[in-house]
């Protein structure tokens, strides 16, 4: 079993302002040592080393029920009936889609640690999702993002089950829907939202490493933008305005506007992912649309990259009305497509303490970052959340040649369980 002896270790660490003060670490891997030295939480961690074989088919399983965006059902109602062959009695399917499945704690009425991992893809209907394997490594689209986060879902419910393992806190084990792309974490949303469950802190399973810590979530504006006006043929018609050359007008201020914002203070980015419109060659367009994505884990930057965004489409707009010579005029619509909040976690929130314990323990060393996962949503409610690595490595997320290596994976599966077991348990 990959589990290394406590060693007292006083470390600094810090991001967007988060520090832990070294009594308080030292405190805290203490406090994880002790959990890890338990009798069934030893014998937790060494099933998740012995139940390397039954995963990868679990994996393999998964990834090949497709999830694209917006139709995750499928996949839910098999993570569903496999969450309650482990043993669990609670397991529902809300409005939204998510899975939620219950294990009770032993203590007073207090708010659920919620352990998340998505269900969707990126990648759309009708792809191609089967698993292949070279070695240890498997490739097929999403298999690593998140199928991986899934099944690390399913063996920590399951060695908590096997060993009779108690935690005064209810766990909510959720498997979402909504992370990926335009989804705009609905899932999430929905599982914060009012009347939702009593959730008191969170635990997203995303990314790969075993050491991986996020803290910080990166926020984003998205928007669909479309010029549109008459169009009409290239020659006979020449001279209308154009909304291809709007939408070029349009990508070239923002460009101009946004790179300086970028090139100093808080890391800040924007992207014009997509571009569409137009009927043939030969004809003046009645439509250009775009979709742009900006990011930042600073609010005051992701605001000053909207307003450049902002103007230069209404500038765009009017250079292009001023260039036509005949007919109507473009209009344009910006559409908001998705909004992700930015948000960190309080200074001393033990869930980070927690957390940045369990990875020492397990003889690394954690590696805060910042990024944009389920854990947004909570982190601007105030609520503590974080997000750490589902195990192995992964390689082109995203792509259809996606891979994941089974390597060491064990090791992110134990990080979770022993941050699980400080979060639940006074």
């Amino acid at each position: 079993m990959s589990l290394l002896p406590f060693r007292p270790l006083i470390i600094f660490a810090t991001l967007a302002g988060l520090a832990l003060a070294p009594l308080q670490a030292q405190n805290t891997d203490q406090r994880i040592a002790n959990i890890s030295a338990r009798p069934k939480v030893s014998a937790a961690l060494q099933s998740l080393e012995d139940m390397r074989e039954r995963n990868i088919e679990r994996l393999i399983a998964i990834t090949e029920i497709p999830a694209p965006p917006f139709a995750e059902e499928a996949r839910a109602a098999d993570f569903a009936q496999r969450l309650r062959d482990i043993g669990l009695t609670d397991v529902t399917i809300d409005s939204t889609g998510n899975v939620i499945a219950r294990r009770a704690g032993t203590g007073k009425e207090t708010g659920a640690l919620a352990l998340v991992a998505h269900l969707d893809t990126v990648f759309p209907a009708g792809t191609d999702v089967t698993v292949r394997r070279e070695g240890n490594q498997y490739f097929a689209p999403g298999i690593g993002d998140n199928s991986q986060g899934l099944v690390a879902l399913l063996a920590l419910a399951e060695v908590m089950e096997l060993h009779g393992i108690t935690t005064q806190r209810d766990i909510l084990f959720v498997g979402s829907v909504g992370e990926e792309g335009l989804g705009d974490l609905r899932g999430v949303r929905a599982l914060f939202a009012e009347g939702g469950p009593n959730i008191s802190s969170m635990i997203a399973i995303d990314g790969g490493g075993a050491s991986r810590l996020v803290t910080t979530a990166v926020g984003s504006h998205r928007y669909r933008v479309t010029f549109s006006g008459p169009g009409g043929h290239s020659y006979g018609a020449f001279g209308r305005a154009h909304p291809h050359q709007a939408l070029a007008e349009a990508i070239t201020r923002f460009t101009e506007a946004a790179t300086p914002i970028t090139q100093e203070g808080p890391k800040a980015t924007f992207s014009v992912g997509r571009i569409g419109g137009g009927t043939s060659i030969n004809s003046i367009p009645f439509t250009s649309w775009m979709e742009v994505d900006m990011r930042s884990a600073n609010p005051d930057k992701l605001a000053a990259l909207d307003r450049v965004f902002q103007n230069a489409m209404a500038e765009a707009l009017e250079v292009e009305n001023a260039r036509r010579s005949a007919n109507d005029p473009l209009t344009v619509e910006i559409k908001s497509v998705g909004r992700r909040p930015a948000g960190s976690n309080a200074e001393d929130a033990a869930l980070v303490a927690n957390a940045m314990s369990a990875i020492r323990q397990l003889g690394m060393q954690p590696q805060q970052v910042a990024s944009s996962t389920d854990a947004n949503i909570p982190l601007s409610l105030g609520i503590p959340a974080i997000t750490l690595g589902r195990g192995g490595i992964s390689r082109n997320a995203h792509a259809p040649n996606e891979s994941w290596e089974d390597k060491d994976t064990h090791i992110a599966l134990q990080v979770l369980l022993l941050t699980i077991l400080a979060e639940t348990n006074d």
